[in-house]
């Protein structure tokens, strides 16, 4: 650009030199026509040199106010009795741009419709999270050039499930699948932290106290055990177990089979989905 315009100003300078000296030899009359001539190729060569509008510039930054959460779930003897989920706030107040800004808004990724706000009398967006998963979500600016600037934010959700029986002879297989349904990264480990209760039924008496025997397994969709223990309770005591699984991609489920005894027992089980930071 600088080249071109040295270029066409060296032209002009060339042409205006030589229309000075061409005019001693013309009339009045052609002399002006001459240098109307001269103020038209003038403003047409300036036209040409001066510069083009500059695009509109947008400076984001948006921040979330926790970029690791956990869901929560909890059942009792089996039935789910209550589910929290997650809900992120992102604050676009910082963004600025040399134009006016009309938009902000932030898509999840994970097939839901971009959530909008009017840029000029908002800067929250809240999101809530359904479930577990690696969500890294896309937030825009918008302005009203119709110029959009993005920003990748990656937000880790985690999935906590808790689990109680009472008073059970059998008890019920806890099921979980590990994969997210977002299509991100599968989680790095479920902990699983179970504790079972063989509850006293003659605290006054020593007499007729029974023990149980009792094993965890985990266990995969080929019915296969990937893990297990086995303990024996004495009656008014308890059994735990804590272990790491880390086969993250296939749904399992978390059981207890009774190998000798007949006391019902109480069940504990709190098992986490963790994803890597």
């Amino acid at each position: 650009m600088k080249i071109i315009r040295f270029i066409n100003e060296q032209l002009l300078l060339l042409f205006s030199r030589d229309f000075i000296s061409n005019t001693r030899s013309l009339t009045v009359e052609q002399s002006k026509y001459a240098l109307v001539v001269l103020l038209l190729l003038g403003s047409c060569l300036s036209g040409c040199l001066s510069e083009s509008p500059s695009k509109a510039s947008i400076s984001l930054n948006v921040s979330a106010d926790s970029y690791n959460g956990t869901l929560f779930e909890s059942y009792a003897d089996g039935e789910k009795i209550s589910s929290t989920n997650l809900t992120v706030e992102f604050d676009f107040s910082l963004t600025s741009s040399s134009s006016q800004l009309v938009t902000f808004g932030l898509d999840t990724m994970d097939g839901r419709e971009p959530v909008t706000i009017n840029a000029m009398n908002d800067s929250l967006i809240q999101v809530e999270f359904f479930n577990h998963g690696i969500y890294d979500v896309t937030a825009f600016a918008i302005d009203e050039q119709n110029v959009q600037k993005n920003q990748t934010i990656s937000i880790h959700v985690e999935l906590s499930i808790d689990w109680v029986e009472s008073n059970t002879y059998e008890p019920k297989a806890l099921a979980f699948d590990p994969i997210p349904l977002n299509g991100g990264p599968n989680p790095s480990m479920i902990e699983v932290n179970s504790v079972v209760e063989n509850p006293s039924l003659l605290e006054e008496f020593e007499t007729g106290a029974q023990s149980v025997q009792i094993t965890w397994n985990i266990v995969d969709e080929q019915n296969d055990v990937c893990q297990k223990k086995t303990t024996q309770i004495q009656d008014g005591d308890s059994g735990d177990w804590y272990t790491i699984h880390f086969n993250t991609y296939q749904a399992h489920q978390l059981t207890i089979s009774y190998d000798d005894g007949q006391d019902s027992i109480n069940v504990h089980h709190s098992l986490t989905l963790l994803y890597e930071d």
